[in-house]
Protein backbone atom coordinates (compact mmCIF):
# COMPACT_ATOMS: atom_id res chain seq x y z
CA UNK A 1 0.00 0.00 0.00
CA UNK A 2 2.78 2.48 0.81
CA UNK A 3 4.69 1.93 -2.17
CA UNK A 4 1.42 2.74 -4.30
CA UNK A 5 0.98 5.72 -2.48
CA UNK A 6 5.01 6.38 -2.97
CA UNK A 7 4.22 5.66 -6.70
CA UNK A 8 1.31 7.64 -6.96
CA UNK A 9 3.32 11.21 -5.26
CA UNK A 10 5.81 10.38 -7.89
CA UNK A 11 3.80 10.65 -10.77
CA UNK A 12 1.67 13.53 -9.12
CA UNK A 13 4.84 15.96 -8.27
CA UNK A 14 5.97 15.65 -11.91
CA UNK A 15 2.75 17.01 -13.17
CA UNK A 16 0.22 20.17 -12.34
CA UNK A 17 -2.27 17.66 -10.70
CA UNK A 18 -0.13 17.99 -7.39
CA UNK A 19 -1.40 21.45 -6.56
CA UNK A 20 -4.78 20.43 -7.71
CA UNK A 21 -4.29 17.07 -5.21
CA UNK A 22 -3.11 19.20 -2.36
CA UNK A 23 -5.72 21.79 -2.73
CA UNK A 24 -8.58 19.29 -2.51
CA UNK A 25 -7.00 16.59 0.59
CA UNK A 26 -6.38 20.19 1.96
CA UNK A 27 -9.88 21.10 1.77
CA UNK A 28 -11.23 17.78 2.80
CA UNK A 29 -9.27 17.67 5.96
CA UNK A 30 -10.57 21.11 6.97
CA UNK A 31 -14.19 19.72 6.23
CA UNK A 32 -13.47 16.60 8.29
CA UNK A 33 -12.41 19.05 11.20
CA UNK A 34 -15.56 21.44 10.59
CA UNK A 35 -17.66 17.98 11.15
CA UNK A 36 -15.68 16.92 13.78
CA UNK A 37 -16.31 20.04 15.62
CA UNK A 38 -19.95 19.79 15.28
CA UNK A 39 -20.11 22.39 12.62
CA UNK A 40 -18.21 25.28 14.61
CA UNK A 41 -17.94 27.99 12.61
CA UNK A 42 -14.39 28.87 14.33
CA UNK A 43 -13.21 25.59 12.38
CA UNK A 44 -14.30 26.75 9.30
CA UNK A 45 -12.80 24.52 6.36
CA UNK A 46 -11.43 27.24 3.83
CA UNK A 47 -9.53 28.84 6.66
CA UNK A 48 -7.99 25.19 7.72
CA UNK A 49 -7.28 24.51 4.07
CA UNK A 50 -5.49 27.65 3.76
CA UNK A 51 -3.50 26.99 6.33
CA UNK A 52 -2.35 23.19 5.46
CA UNK A 53 -1.56 24.58 1.93
CA UNK A 54 0.94 27.47 3.18
CA UNK A 55 2.66 25.38 5.83
CA UNK A 56 3.04 22.64 2.71
CA UNK A 57 4.57 25.30 0.10
CA UNK A 58 6.92 26.42 2.61
CA UNK A 59 8.46 22.76 4.11
CA UNK A 60 8.24 21.37 0.15
CA UNK A 61 9.91 24.73 -0.94
CA UNK A 62 7.08 25.27 -3.45
CA UNK A 63 6.52 28.39 -5.72
CA UNK A 64 2.86 29.53 -5.64
CA UNK A 65 3.60 30.05 -9.36
CA UNK A 66 3.65 26.12 -9.29
CA UNK A 67 1.27 25.87 -7.07
CA UNK A 68 -1.16 27.91 -8.66
CA UNK A 69 -0.68 25.60 -12.25
CA UNK A 70 -2.61 22.82 -10.60
CA UNK A 71 -4.83 24.41 -8.26
CA UNK A 72 -5.94 26.54 -11.18
CA UNK A 73 -8.73 23.67 -12.25
CA UNK A 74 -10.45 24.45 -8.68
CA UNK A 75 -10.36 28.36 -9.76
CA UNK A 76 -12.17 27.70 -13.03
CA UNK A 77 -14.92 25.94 -10.90
CA UNK A 78 -15.88 28.95 -9.54
CA UNK A 79 -17.17 30.16 -12.98
CA UNK A 80 -20.28 27.39 -12.66
CA UNK A 81 -20.25 27.51 -9.01
CA UNK A 82 -21.29 31.28 -8.96
CA UNK A 83 -23.77 30.27 -11.56
CA UNK A 84 -25.06 27.27 -9.23
CA UNK A 85 -26.25 29.76 -6.41
CA UNK A 86 -29.51 30.42 -9.61
CA UNK A 87 -30.91 27.35 -8.14
CA UNK A 88 -31.56 28.21 -4.66
CA UNK A 89 -32.67 32.01 -5.77
CA UNK A 90 -35.21 29.73 -7.60
CA UNK A 91 -36.34 28.12 -5.53
CA UNK A 92 -36.90 30.90 -2.87
CA UNK A 93 -37.73 33.69 -5.43
CA UNK A 94 -41.34 34.58 -4.13
CA UNK A 95 -39.57 34.80 -0.86
CA UNK A 96 -37.25 37.22 -2.39
CA UNK A 97 -39.32 39.25 -4.39
CA UNK A 98 -41.73 40.02 -1.30
CA UNK A 99 -39.13 41.88 0.29
CA UNK A 100 -37.45 43.52 -3.09
CA UNK A 101 -37.28 46.97 -1.42
CA UNK A 102 -36.08 45.82 2.14
CA UNK A 103 -33.08 44.35 0.28
CA UNK A 104 -32.51 47.20 -2.15
CA UNK A 105 -31.93 49.58 1.04
CA UNK A 106 -29.75 46.50 3.00
CA UNK A 107 -27.30 46.44 -0.27
CA UNK A 108 -26.65 50.19 -0.27
CA UNK A 109 -26.48 50.51 2.81
CA UNK A 110 -24.41 47.69 3.79
CA UNK A 111 -21.60 47.70 1.19
CA UNK A 112 -21.56 51.94 1.68
CA UNK A 113 -20.78 50.78 5.65
CA UNK A 114 -18.37 47.72 4.51
CA UNK A 115 -16.33 50.71 2.33
CA UNK A 116 -16.13 53.39 4.60
CA UNK A 117 -15.55 51.57 7.57
CA UNK A 118 -12.63 49.48 5.66
CA UNK A 119 -10.93 52.87 4.30
CA UNK A 120 -11.43 54.58 7.83
CA UNK A 121 -9.83 52.24 9.61
CA UNK A 122 -6.67 51.83 7.69
CA UNK A 123 -6.26 55.69 7.34
CA UNK A 124 -6.23 55.58 11.04
CA UNK A 125 -3.74 52.89 10.98
CA UNK A 126 -1.51 54.75 8.69
CA UNK A 127 -2.14 52.90 5.72
CA UNK A 128 -0.82 54.11 2.78
CA UNK A 129 -2.73 55.57 -0.26
CA UNK A 130 -2.24 53.07 -2.69
CA UNK A 131 -2.93 50.56 0.25
CA UNK A 132 -6.28 52.33 0.83
CA UNK A 133 -7.84 51.95 -2.83
CA UNK A 134 -6.88 47.97 -2.86
CA UNK A 135 -8.89 47.86 0.63
CA UNK A 136 -11.91 50.06 -0.86
CA UNK A 137 -13.54 47.17 -2.48
CA UNK A 138 -12.74 44.34 -0.19
CA UNK A 139 -16.41 42.90 0.57
CA UNK A 140 -17.27 42.24 -3.27
CA UNK A 141 -16.26 38.66 -4.37
CA UNK A 142 -13.20 38.12 -6.38
CA UNK A 143 -12.53 38.72 -9.26
CA UNK A 144 -14.92 42.05 -9.03
CA UNK A 145 -12.70 43.62 -6.27
CA UNK A 146 -9.64 42.38 -8.38
CA UNK A 147 -11.12 44.93 -11.61
CA UNK A 148 -12.81 47.44 -9.41
CA UNK A 149 -8.83 48.09 -7.53
CA UNK A 150 -6.59 47.98 -11.12
CA UNK A 151 -9.33 50.80 -12.65
CA UNK A 152 -8.87 53.04 -8.80
CA UNK A 153 -5.16 52.51 -8.96
CA UNK A 154 -4.73 49.76 -6.50
CA UNK A 155 -2.40 46.51 -6.55
CA UNK A 156 -5.51 43.51 -7.49
CA UNK A 157 -3.29 41.04 -5.67
CA UNK A 158 -3.42 42.72 -2.38
CA UNK A 159 -7.24 43.06 -3.07
CA UNK A 160 -7.01 39.69 -3.17
CA UNK A 161 -5.54 38.49 -0.66
CA UNK A 162 -8.02 41.21 1.57
CA UNK A 163 -10.81 39.96 0.04
CA UNK A 164 -10.34 36.27 0.64
CA UNK A 165 -9.41 37.35 4.36
CA UNK A 166 -12.26 39.92 4.86
CA UNK A 167 -14.73 36.29 3.39
CA UNK A 168 -13.01 33.88 6.06
CA UNK A 169 -13.11 36.07 9.38
CA UNK A 170 -16.96 36.82 7.69
CA UNK A 171 -17.78 33.18 7.63
CA UNK A 172 -15.93 32.69 10.92
CA UNK A 173 -17.83 34.79 12.99
CA UNK A 174 -21.01 35.97 11.58
CA UNK A 175 -22.89 33.39 13.41
CA UNK A 176 -21.29 34.52 16.92
CA UNK A 177 -21.86 37.91 16.23
CA UNK A 178 -25.77 37.91 14.88
CA UNK A 179 -26.17 35.44 17.70
CA UNK A 180 -25.22 37.96 19.87
CA UNK A 181 -27.27 41.04 18.31
CA UNK A 182 -30.24 38.84 18.66
CA UNK A 183 -31.33 38.11 14.44
CA UNK A 184 -33.40 35.02 14.03
CA UNK A 185 -34.35 35.80 10.68
CA UNK A 186 -32.67 33.46 7.78
CA UNK A 187 -32.88 36.00 5.63
CA UNK A 188 -31.63 38.78 7.24
CA UNK A 189 -28.41 36.59 8.13
CA UNK A 190 -28.27 35.52 5.38
CA UNK A 191 -28.42 38.53 3.86
CA UNK A 192 -25.66 40.34 6.10
CA UNK A 193 -23.44 37.56 5.22
CA UNK A 194 -23.78 37.99 1.93
CA UNK A 195 -22.86 41.33 1.82
CA UNK A 196 -20.18 40.98 3.99
CA UNK A 197 -18.14 38.02 3.11
CA UNK A 198 -19.19 37.28 -0.51
CA UNK A 199 -18.36 33.88 -1.61
CA UNK A 200 -16.67 32.54 1.59
CA UNK A 201 -19.59 33.57 3.86
CA UNK A 202 -22.41 32.46 1.54
CA UNK A 203 -20.66 29.15 1.73
CA UNK A 204 -21.17 28.95 5.21
CA UNK A 205 -25.20 30.64 4.97
CA UNK A 206 -25.61 27.37 2.77
CA UNK A 207 -24.37 25.37 5.23
CA UNK A 208 -26.85 26.16 8.03
CA UNK A 209 -30.02 27.47 6.47
CA UNK A 210 -30.90 27.49 2.69
CA UNK A 211 -33.07 30.00 2.66
CA UNK A 212 -29.96 31.76 4.45
CA UNK A 213 -27.82 31.21 1.45
CA UNK A 214 -30.00 31.84 -1.09
CA UNK A 215 -30.27 35.58 0.61
CA UNK A 216 -27.10 35.43 1.39
CA UNK A 217 -26.33 34.81 -2.67
CA UNK A 218 -28.72 37.47 -3.53
CA UNK A 219 -26.34 39.84 -1.60
CA UNK A 220 -23.19 38.45 -2.55
CA UNK A 221 -24.39 39.41 -6.38
CA UNK A 222 -25.92 42.71 -6.18
CA UNK A 223 -23.46 44.05 -3.36
CA UNK A 224 -20.61 43.46 -6.26
CA UNK A 225 -22.72 45.49 -8.56
CA UNK A 226 -23.15 48.44 -5.68
CA UNK A 227 -19.53 48.12 -5.15
CA UNK A 228 -18.38 48.36 -8.13
CA UNK A 229 -20.35 52.25 -8.53
CA UNK A 230 -20.12 53.23 -4.99
CA UNK A 231 -16.17 52.69 -4.82
CA UNK A 232 -14.82 55.16 -7.72
CA UNK A 233 -17.23 58.17 -6.08
CA UNK A 234 -16.43 57.19 -2.59
CA UNK A 235 -12.57 57.18 -3.49
CA UNK A 236 -12.59 60.41 -5.41
CA UNK A 237 -14.39 61.84 -2.91
CA UNK A 238 -12.72 60.96 0.59
CA UNK A 239 -9.14 60.07 -1.49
Amino acid sequence: MSDQLFQAWVYLAATPLVGLTATLLAYQIGYAVFLRANRNPLANPVLIAIALLAVLLWISDTSYQRYFEGAQFVHFLLGPATVALAVPLYRNFQTIRRTAFAIGAAIVVGSLVAIVTGIGTAWLLGASRQTLLSLAPKSATTPVAMGISEQIGGLPSLTAALVILTGIIGATFATLLLNAAGIKDWRARGLSVGIAAHGIGTARAFQVNEVAGAFAGVGMGLSALATSLLVPAIVKLLL
